[in-house]
């Protein structure tokens, strides 16, 4: 790999601050949107190309949901993801509190010898505004 696809260039940089601005798990284009106010030339296609280099090197997450469009996480700590069916909202669920999901990284390391680095469970679900909506509208 050349030096220029592995330098943080200015647009990587803006990329990712932009990201680490917000928790609602933006797509490309919702992160296209905000970088462009800084950057008015920057094109949709550098931002994609820009989130999976970010991604491949791990600054960010690349969230593959189902039913969705592929999402970005700036948030590296240990936590994994719960989707609205209804809305496709995407809500952090912290790990610290899941006591049994360190349990699994445990049992998974035992059954398998694997040094394990990560889990990537996504839960599903109706949010709260769209079961309020639902029990309104009823």
């Amino acid at each position: 790999m050349n030096d220029r696809q592995q330098r943080m260039t200015r647009q990587r940089v803006v990329i990712l601050e932009e990201l680490k601005k917000v928790s609602s798990h933006p797509t490309a284009y919702d992160i296209y949107e905000s970088v462009r106010l800084r950057l008015p030339r920057i094109s949709l296609g550098t931002v994609y190309r820009n989130l999976e280099h970010l991604a491949s090197r791990g600054h960010i997450r690349r969230l593959d949901l189902a039913q969705g469009q592929r999402r970005f996480d700036a948030d590296m700590n240990d936590h994994t993801h719960i989707r609205c069916i209804s809305c496709g909202r995407v809500d952090d669920v912290p790990l610290n509190q899941s006591p049994s999901i360190t349990t699994m990284y445990d049992v998974v390391r035992k059954q398998t010898g694997y040094e394990v680095m990560g889990c990537e469970l996504d839960f599903h679900g109706v949010c709260p505004a769209c079961r309020l909506r639902n029990v309104t509208n009823g």
